[in-house]
């Protein structure tokens, strides 16, 4: 299939020729002479004839150009009065002895028209929190208070086993089989099958031989499917006990002003209250942009929505070595490769340069400004936010026109929100 057109899409032709291609030339070789080495010279003797006889004068052209190619784009841009909204492509059409000809493939901001962007009836969810919702949270923060208490009697599923263990193969010890003092929660899965079902029934101080056979795909290959028999003694046995929303819970949840359940139950619901706040916000932008969206006109070129996938895979690489993930390795978990990554990427790469483009124009619309002052001040209170300093916070978020751009861009996602009412 062909490629399509874009107007917005220029071919600059610059030719660096004549006594400025011949310095450059000169000023490679000589970079080459200082380690050159040519029977019957000394190291960095070597005339330039001598080498051209050699290697050939072409062997200049491409270290040449490279040295000449910023003057180029310099060039390029003050004669063609052009603005790139993406770093320009450049190749080279044709090198000589006379010169070095480039093509730069510069890319211009397209004409946007935003049709209709007021009264688009774009309303946002009313957000509620139900009983049920706070019971649940309110179950789980009982949960994460729970007290473990030693027990007599026998294991049961859901008790913690203190266990002294170790693994033979064979009638050998194995490498990472042995456990002094581990806490096991039995029913957790923690070890392989059939090993927390048979601690089941056992007595403080019970000692067992526990027969067990490794999953066929399990990660050391010199276990997998194989029998063996773990040793097993126990040392404790611990039970939950689940706790009551009295004084003494309180005290453990240490939170201001919360002594009683009623107080409890509604910090808990503002705070899901809050979260839901949030997310109903997010989709309601989301929705407004994408309602706006469908009423411009735009001629998007696909240079600009590759930057902004470079942009997104950035971003993705930098969050999976958070993780300790590499690209690689994420590859191949997900049995796939960078073309795929950069195909699922390629919807949300398009809508965010379609939603950029959209509120820049409807900002000229709406002459919204943000002057270097707003900038400033907004960058000390995110630096302060953040507990930074304000010089490493503007280095961190690339600069203090990048504030201002991100403020504009706020202020017209709330213009949005205000004509849409």
């Amino acid at each position: 299939m062909a490629k399509k057109e874009n107007k917005n899409v220029h071919e600059v032709t610059v030719k660096i020729e004549g006594e400025s291609w011949e310095k450059a030339l000169d000023k490679v070789f000589k970079e080459k002479q200082k380690t050159l080495k040519v029977d019957g010279f000394r190291k960095g003797k070597v005339p330039r004839s001598v080498f051209e006889k050699k290697f050939g004068k072409e062997s200049l052209y491409f270290d040449a150009a490279n040295s000449v190619l910023q003057d180029a784009y310099v060039k390029a841009m003050e004669d063609s009065k052009l603005i790139p909204v993406v770093q320009p492509a450049v190749d080279i059409k044709d090198i000589t002895d006379k010169g070095v000809e480039f093509i730069f493939k510069i890319v211009t901001k397209p004409e946007v028209k935003v049709k209709k962007y007021k009264g688009l009836g774009v309303k946002p969810e009313k957000v509620k929190v139900t009983k049920e919702e706070i019971d649940h949270e309110l179950g789980h923060l009982l949960e994460r208070y729970t007290e473990l208490v030693t027990k007599e009697g026998k294991v049961e599923n859901g008790d913690v086993a203190i266990i002294d263990f170790e693994g033979f193969k064979d009638g050998v010890a194995f490498d990472g089989g042995k456990g002094e003092n581990y806490s096991l929660e039995i029913g957790s899965n923690t070890f392989i099958p059939g090993f927390e079902e048979q601690i089941i029934g056992m007595k403080t101080g019970d000692e067992k031989d526990l027969d067990i056979t490794f999953p066929e795909d399990y990660g050391a290959k010199d276990l997998a499917g194989a029998p063996v028999v773990f040793k097993v003694k126990v040392n404790e046995i611990k039970e939950k006990k689940e706790r009551e929303l009295d004084e003494d819970f309180f005290e453990d949840l240490g939170m201001d002003g919360i002594d009683s359940e009623d107080k409890l139950r509604e910090e808990i619901k503002k705070s899901i209250e809050a979260q839901k706040e949030m997310d109903a916000e997010n989709k309601y932008i989301d929705s407004l942009l994408e309602t706006v969206s469908k009423n411009v006109d735009v001629d998007i070129p696909e240079e600009m929505v590759e930057e902004e996938i470079d942009r997104l895979m950035t971003r993705f690489e930098e969050q999976m070595k958070m993780q300790g993930i590499s690209l690689d390795v994420y590859y191949q978990f997900t049995n796939s490769d960078e073309k795929a990554l950069r195909d699922q990427m390629e919807k949300e790469a398009y809508n965010n340069v379609l939603y950029r483009l959209m509120l820049e124009e409807v900002m000229k619309l709406e002459k919204i400004e943000v002057d270097m002052k707003e900038a400033e001040k907004e960058a000390e209170e995110l630096a302060k936010k953040y507990q930074m300093e304000k010089e490493e916070f503007l280095k961190q978020f690339g600069g203090l026109e990048l504030v201002q751009y991100d403020l504009e861009m706020r202020k017209v996602i709330e213009k949005l929100k205000e004509l849409n009412k």
